[in-house]
């Protein structure tokens, strides 16, 4: 089968796939919460007469086509939201107050049910086995790592995976990654600085957690340009400081949260333990307290291994057409992704879903997030490229 035929075939389940995405965007949910999502999965699935196992990670999915056997490849997509109020304007918008699929993994979901169908009516060209992973918990709740320890590399075992994630940066029609590290390793930061509360007006009589915290937080920032590399990758950023409720008084303690990013995990735990070490240090001159955790996943960098790379990127050609994929540099977002590529050899790249022309132009995490939906038919042909060219080339 001719990749243009793939394509042609995709565009026309466009309508079939949009309305997969829609009914999923306007009924949120968060990590380990995607109950409805998962049965609206296993319901197309069984329509489409797809044998799958459910209640993998809580609410996983995978789906299995071909002959049960080797060479085995897997496409995997997320499907967990955000806690953020929409804002986009848009028809079917999010009926759920402080949800929103506002990082676009609706749009993977369908992308991914539409590969479903068009390996489903050309079965007979999968030689091996294809594996449809639908994963919950990406935001955070690390549903990768918990998906693979339930085996689903496993039994037939995984030989290459891929992975796709929309991106409004880049244009309708265009794809972008890179061979080696994608994107980052990346964990959460907690301090919490504990002084002596007292009334505003009488600080002498209190130990300021507030200006304490003020300090630790400039002060983190000379990790990175002072003590880092000019030329190697770091990010320290606070997005979080909660104290008081009342203007005239000083509080008993701060509490500041953010996240930290490196292009390897070695690199994240250095910066985990400066974190930690001047937190602790300034509090202690201030004659304050500082309790500092790292709660949550430290998520491992995605590396994309260099022959999935280049068999993504013949792929994608016949698919998208010459000079329409391009070489990226790293990126310091994280993305669970990365468990799968620590045992299996894959390749995660960005589809762009841009379009000026419809407002198509908000980053991932905004609440004005939106997409060019006519990009779906080509996310779910280059799924279907991706598997039964690597398949393929294993069976060689």
């Amino acid at each position: 089968m001719q990749a243009q035929e793939i394509l042609d075939e995709a565009k026309t389940m466009q309508s079939w796939i949009i309305d997969i995405r829609r009914q999923l965007h306007r009924h949120p949910e968060l990590m380990y919460e995607e109950f409805e999502t998962s049965k609206l999965v296993q319901a197309n699935l069984t329509e489409l007469g797809i044998p799958f196992e459910n209640e993998i990670a809580i609410t996983g999915v995978v789906a299995t086509l071909g002959n049960g056997a080797g060479p085995c490849v897997a496409l995997r997509a997320d499907m967990d939201a955000l806690p953020i109020h929409e804002e986009a304007d848009i028809d079917f918008k999010s009926e759920v107050d402080g949800k929103m699929h506002a990082c676009g993994h609706d749009c993977h979901t369908s992308m991914l049910l539409g590969a479903a169908k068009l390996l489903k009516n050309h079965e007979d060209l999968i030689h091996g086995t294809v594996k449809l992973i639908f994963q919950p918990a990406e935001e955070g709740g690390a549903g990768g790592e918990r998906m693979r320890s339930e085996g689903v590399l496993e039994n037939p075992a995984v030989e290459r995976i891929f992975g796709l994630h929309v991106a409004p940066t880049l244009p309708t029609g265009m794809l972008a990654a890179r061979a080696g590290t994608l994107l980052a390793a990346a964990g959460q930061l907690s301090i919490t600085v504990k002084g002596k509360g007292g009334h505003a007006a009488r600080p002498q009589d209190t130990i300021d957690p507030i200006v304490t915290g003020s300090k630790i937080v400039v002060e983190l920032q000379t990790i990175l340009s002072r003590e880092l590399d000019p030329l190697d990758a770091g990010v320290i950023s606070i997005t979080m400081m909660h104290a008081g409720s009342a203007y005239n008084v000083i509080p008993p303690e701060i509490q500041i949260a953010g996240t930290i990013r490196s292009l390897t995990l070695d690199g994240l735990k250095h910066l985990q333990s400066r974190v930690a070490e001047i937190a602790k240090g300034i509090a202690q001159v201030n004659r304050c307290e500082a309790e500092v955790s790292f709660p949550g996943h430290d998520y491992p960098p995605t590396v994309n291994d260099a022959g999935c790379w280049e068999m993504a990127q013949r792929a994608v050609v016949e698919i998208l057409g010459e000079g329409k994929v391009m070489e990226m540099e790293p990126v310091m977002g994280g993305e669970d992704f990365a468990y799968y590529t620590e045992q299996v050899p894959g390749c995660f790249a960005f589809l762009g879903v841009g379009n000026e022309e419809i407002g198509a132009t908000y980053g991932v995490h905004h609440p004005q997030f939106k997409v060019d939906e006519a990009a779906l038919p080509y996310g779910s042909a280059i799924h279907m490229n991706y598997a039964l060219m690597a398949l393929d080339e294993l069976s060689s």
